[in-house]
């Protein structure tokens, strides 16, 4: 509310909060946030003691149900160590979660899915700033990735057998640079191309929005020429 200027101060902001019914604070640290001004309110009367309790009462019971107070035998987690993180009974979940969410939103005359089989003979062209850059494959609070189990579009292909070719056409989603003689070059010698293209976390995350939903730079271009 602050950030958007519904409010003007901390001590305003924490009012109208509780007073909506909001409880918790994704707060801006420990020295700097906003509920540590209700004790003020509630010295000022701009809010009552029994709308705090009514406030509290719900976060408490919910940290309760969800073992925060528990001692540490009873939960499940405490015995976990390092050795299940990306452990391969994780990683084939998120390969099965990866396959199982995509959205295919057309496919004419039934080009997908590639199948592994079919590609021996075949000549690929993966192009576009998101073809093979691990970097740019993760949006905003995405965990910080691991290089060695990221399998960009031109790895995972090649992992296949398939005669693959690549450029990126530009190095970055912004853009800015584009070379159009090399992903001609590389598109005209194909038998499929598949074309990588958006956004990520360098055009846009929280509180950096854009003013339209358009290709950035010359990435349309890009797929107009890879088309063509």
């Amino acid at each position: 509310m602050l950030g958007h200027h519904y409010t003007h101060t901390f001590l305003e902001t924490a009012v109208a909060s509780v007073n909506a019914g909001c409880n918790l604070e994704l707060s801006y640290g420990m020295r700097n946030n906003v509920f540590m001004h209700i004790p003020q309110a509630l010295a000022m009367g701009n809010i009552t003691l029994q709308m705090l309790r009514d406030r509290v009462r719900p976060l408490f019971y919910t940290r309760m149900r969800l073992g925060e107070f528990d001692p540490p035998a009873m939960n499940p987690y405490s015995s976990l160590d390092l050795s299940v993180v990306q452990s391969p009974e994780h990683r084939n979940l998120s390969l099965e979660a990866a396959v199982k969410s995509f959205v295919l939103l057309k496919n004419v005359r039934g080009m997908l899915p590639l199948r592994a089989r079919d590609l021996s003979g075949q000549r690929l062209a993966v192009v576009g700033p998101f073809a093979d850059n691990p970097r740019v494959l993760f949006g905003d609070y995405a965990p910080v990735p691991e290089p060695q189990y990221i399998y960009t579009p031109r790895r995972g292909l090649e992992m296949l057998g398939a005669n693959v070719s690549f450029t990126a056409g530009c190095s970055e989603p912004r853009c800015q640079r584009y070379s159009r003689a090399e992903l001609v070059r590389v598109v005209g010698a194909a038998d499929v191309v598949l074309i990588c293209l958006g956004t990520g976390v360098d055009v846009e995350t929280e509180a950096k929005d854009r003013s339209d939903l358009s290709l950035p730079g010359h990435q349309l271009e890009l797929l107009q020429d890879a088309v063509q």
